[in-house]
């Protein structure tokens, strides 16, 4: 893929960020109202959260999971960072794969059975955003600490294109 023109870059970096950033807070906001619902004695509480975890399900996670995917994939393929050439690129691409399709596959077919059960607590919906939270922190670590180095797609890269005359 060409490199991306700097202000394309620098907008979908914008947007990777917004997105990233949201579906961080989204997860954050089903873990408290998962933990809401299983921790409390009212099972109308209990239904109202498993109903709200329902519209941030429903309108929220897959396009937020998907945006990220994409929108990271696309800075790395057009970027000197590369998709395969930094280890923590490749880290961060393997685990936004799993957790986009844990989250579309999984976690929004649990929510909708737990919001069509009504008041019964569900562990599951506390375990689920706790993990993926998790995931996201790391990946947000990853992102800014940039740790690991070259892959060997990446050194052979780097060897090459030193050894290229000017």
């Amino acid at each position: 893929m060409k490199p991306l023109k700097r202000p394309v870059r620098r907008a979908l970096l914008v947007v990777h960020v917004a997105v990233s950033v949201s579906w961080l807070g989204l997860t954050l906001g089903l873990l408290t109202l998962g933990i809401t619902a299983y921790d409390t004695g009212d099972s109308t509480l209990t239904e109202a959260s498993y109903r709200a975890m329902r519209v941030f399900a429903e309108w929220l996670l897959a396009p937020v999971a998907l945006i990220t995917l994409g929108s990271g994939l696309v800075l790395s393929l057009g970027t000197p960072w590369g998709l395969a050439r930094h280890r923590w690129v490749w880290v961060k691409f393997w685990l936004t794969l799993a957790t986009a399709a844990a989250t579309i596959f999984s976690l929004r077919p649990e929510i909708e059975h737990a919001a069509d059960n009504g008041g019964v607590p569900d562990i599951s919906l506390v375990v689920a955003p706790s993990v993926a939270t998790s995931a996201y922190l790391f990946m947000t670590v990853v992102s800014v600490l940039k740790p690991w180095g070259l892959t060997r797609r990446g050194r052979r890269l780097r060897t090459r294109a030193r050894n290229i005359p000017a």
